[in-house]
């Protein structure tokens, strides 16, 4: 599963504001083979977690790249998946990768939807002269959209789609990014965001589009920080991108499938060009 809260702002009025930040959490089983954020190889331009799993090495759920892509990815939830289908986390790593823009990538994965269980992804790219984000969900209509300056909230739904639990952790999110706090602080308030485990039931919308699972699942997955037996938030992550390119990446991440053992490590670099 995954959450993402974010707010787009592409020409704060403020030199001390910020034209991106987003908070995001990634669900996943905990035994799931993973690589913890770091830059890809030794060119250090590309910066994610990777999935290790057989077959899916390579994929990742959010990164981020010095020339300002940006990339993030959450599945949606559905009762029958293909077992066949191909993997969604190529859609992240291959889009920044490609020389494509946002708009274009996702109008080309558009046109190959159908080959992939389902899935949202958030495309952007961060430039001097503009930024933008574009979406696309694959349950959802069949062109991709450009995002206009807002807060939003993507869960295992379509975006925007009000879940209990999107709701929730929006109005938290909304309330802190409000403030004016000094970078660690803002950090840190989100970081704490991302770790509620209040349950947001019951919630019938969730709940319909889940059928097939249990009840007990059902209830782990309505909270925005998820831990049921052997599967839940294993990674918290971070962006801010402020109005002189400067870019931090925060990632919090559980270490040997425990819980109570986490590790934390932030990125720091200037976007170029």
């Amino acid at each position: 599963m995954c959450i993402i809260f974010f707010k787009f702002d592409p020409r704060p009025a403020s030199k001390n504001a910020y034209r991106l930040i987003l908070a995001a959490n990634r669900d996943e089983v905990y035994n799931r083979p993973s690589k913890a954020a770091d830059y890809w190889g030794s060119s250090n331009e590309i910066l994610s977690g990777l999935d290790m799993e057989e077959g899916k090495e390579g994929g990742s759920w959010l990164g981020i790249s010095k020339r300002g892509k940006l990339a993030a990815l959450t599945n949606y939830l559905e009762g029958k998946v293909n077992p066949d289908a191909q993997g969604r986390g190529f859609l992240v790593s291959n889009y920044l990768t490609e020389n494509l823009d946002s708009y274009s990538y996702l109008r080309k994965v558009s046109a190959e939807g159908h080959l992939y269980n389902g899935f949202n992804l958030l495309a952007g790219e961060f430039k001097a002269n503009e930024d933008m984000i574009c979406y696309y969900g694959n349950k959802g209509s069949p062109e991709p959209i450009h995002l206009k300056q807002g807060i939003y909230g993507l869960s295992n739904s379509l975006l925007e789609t009000p879940w209990r639990k999107l709701q929730h952790g929006k109005h938290l999110f909304t309330s802190v990014v409000s403030r004016t706090l000094p970078p660690e602080g803002l950090v840190q308030e989100l970081l704490h965001i991302l770790n509620n485990e209040e349950l947001n039931t019951p919630d019938p919308a969730q709940e319909s589009q889940g059928e097939g699972y249990s009840k007990p699942m059902l209830r782990a997955l309505s909270a925005v920080c998820v831990r049921a037996p052997r599967y839940g938030t294993r990674t918290n992550t971070v962006i801010l991108i402020d109005a002189a390119d400067n870019v931090t990446f925060t990632e919090r991440t559980m270490l040997n499938c425990d819980v109570t053992q986490w590790s934390t490590k932030s990125f720091h670099f200037k976007l170029q060009g």
